[in-house]
């Protein structure tokens, strides 16, 4: 298929900034930025063949030089947070922004790979666009040179799949995600909390002061975290409970069960169906509680809190820091590689 390519502005040093669109024989569409990495339109059908636009997103470039949500980012070197923005490799301290709190979110809010341009590949045999940034040693406090490749391919099949792929010349954190919001009523069309969903997971991760885990993966049973069938977000998410109390509703990762397909969501009134498959060990389902109100997204829609739902696999956070839980630490020359699928159907 043809990749469209074209204008989407200038960074504010003045350097072109293009956007590619992947179509496939469904007419079903993925639009990603060469700034950020960053996925700007994801265009599906619903049961009566209505396409629309599922991803929370800005019409033009310059919203995404701030873009304090995070919409559609690709989010490096590492996701989430990390307790004390500091971590420890092989007895060296390494010291990061602390940017929310005392904490490290998502490794830098202004100088991330969400805020990085980056040099776009596109591979119309495979209807797919790869992505690549060489992160320099110790930006935002990381060790190590790191060679980093995202590709975003557009099946037939209507599955957008993201393939990670890094190596550094040092031993570093390696945990990257994509931070799009999902909406499949349509990204101006109210909240999320009429959405169904399920998540392939037995235990979560409680969290504590500053959403930081406490390293316990507890089990869900019993609590409003238990998704291992359908129930829709809103039912139980503003239930006075201490977890959802500390993140304002549903902000948890999840210690998936096995690889493979992680969790599907429903929008039952249009009919749109999204799975998600990952070969990381954990999903975060942020329920969008904190999406501030009145923000003018694309198409004229204004966004506010809960419009959209994120769902970011990665290693568990603080991961870094935690006995117990998965370190997401590579040696040098050791590749970082993993996939993340969504895929889309109706009902």
């Amino acid at each position: 298929m043809e990749i469209k390519k074209e204008l989407f502005g200038q960074t504010v040093d003045g350097r072109d900034v293009f956007l590619y669109t992947l179509q496939n024989k469904n007419g079903v569409s993925v639009s990603v930025s060469e700034y950020g990495a960053i996925i700007t339109s994801v265009i599906v059908p619903d049961k009566d063949g209505m396409m629309e636009d599922v991803a929370l997103g800005y019409d033009t470039l310059e919203p995404y030089f701030t873009n304090d949500e995070f919409f559609g980012a690709t989010v490096g070197r590492n996701a989430n947070r990390i307790a004390g923005a500091t971590f420890e490799i092989d007895g060296t301290r390494y010291n990061l922004p602390a940017n929310e709190g005392s904490n490290n979110l998502h490794s830098a809010i202004d100088n991330g790979f969400h805020k990085k341009l980056w040099v776009a590949s596109p591979d119309e045999a495979r209807n797919c666009v790869t992505f690549s940034y060489i992160s320099p040693d110790g930006e935002n406090g990381f060790p190590g040179t790191l060679d980093m490749k995202v590709s975003f391919t557009l099946t037939d099949e209507d599955a957008l799949d993201i393939h990670y792929e890094g190596i550094s010349d040092k031993k570093t954190v390696i945990n990257c995600t994509n931070h799009s919001y999902w909406n499949l009523a349509g990204h101006g069309n109210g909240t999320i909390l009429d959405h169904f969903i399920k998540i392939e997971a037995s235990r979560y991760n409680p969290v504590g002061e500053g959403s930081i885990p406490t390293g316990e993966n507890a089990s869900v049973e019993g609590t409003p975290f238990d998704f291992r069938e359908f129930r829709k977000i809103g039912e139980r998410i503003d239930e006075k409970n201490a977890q959802l109390e500390i993140t304002g509703g549903y902000d948890h990762n999840y210690v998936v069960d096995k690889p493979g397909l992680i969790a599907v969501v429903e929008e039952r009134d249009c009919g749109r169906r999204m799975e998600v498959y990952s070969t990381l060990p954990g999903v975060q389902f942020y329920a969008g509680n904190y999406i501030r109100d009145g923000i003018a997204g694309k198409d004229g829609a204004t966004y506010r809190k809960r419009s959209g739902l994120a769902l970011e696999t990665q290693f568990f956070p603080n991961a870094v820091n935690q006995e117990g839980f998965e370190k997401p630490i590579f040696s040098a020359g050791k590749k970082y590689s993993y996939t993340t699928t969504y895929k889309f159907t109706t009902i």
